[in-house]
């Protein structure tokens, strides 16, 4: 199997009640199969993580930050996935941001992501937890209660 090599920056974006923003999308090849996920993507050709991570953030939840206020990686991971017929082995680091609430503003969505991602939702560690839905990164209520 060929895999297209990425790297990419993700933000856990953390409320006041301590839950984390997470999105719901889908893959266009998959109908029907939904998953949660962090907020982040791809980095752009010369953009380093805490860049991306920001550009991102900004993206998708309409909130601006300089990258700076991201400071360090907290959590660092290789995964592999498929989507829209092909496969990826992604590297991602993940910041944390924290925010007293925040209305979340989609108009920066690109058209693969309007197309792919349906709602969002702020879930604490025991939601996760309980949830049986599909929750990306794998291990995330268990990260938050790391880094939270």
């Amino acid at each position: 199997m060929t895999f297209i090599d990425r790297r990419a920056a993700r933000v856990l974006l953390i409320d006041a009640a301590e839950r984390a923003l997470l999105l719901r999308g889908s893959d266009p090849a998959r109908p029907g199969e939904r998953w949660w996920f962090t907020p982040g993507g791809g980095l752009a050709e010369g953009e380093t993580p805490v860049q991306g991570a920001a550009r991102e953030l900004h993206e998708e939840t309409g909130l601006k930050v300089e990258p700076s206020a991201l400071g360090e990686p907290v959590f660092h991971e290789i995964t592999e996935f498929s989507y829209n017929n092909r496969q990826y082995r992604q590297e991602q680091d993940f910041f944390l941001f924290r925010v007293p609430d925040w209305q979340v503003d989609t108009a920066g969505f690109d058209d693969d992501e309007r197309r792919t991602i349906t709602e969002h939702r702020w879930w604490s560690a025991p939601e996760l937890d309980a949830t049986t839905e599909q929750i990306f990164p794998l291990g995330l209520a268990d990260l938050l209660r790391r880094v939270v």
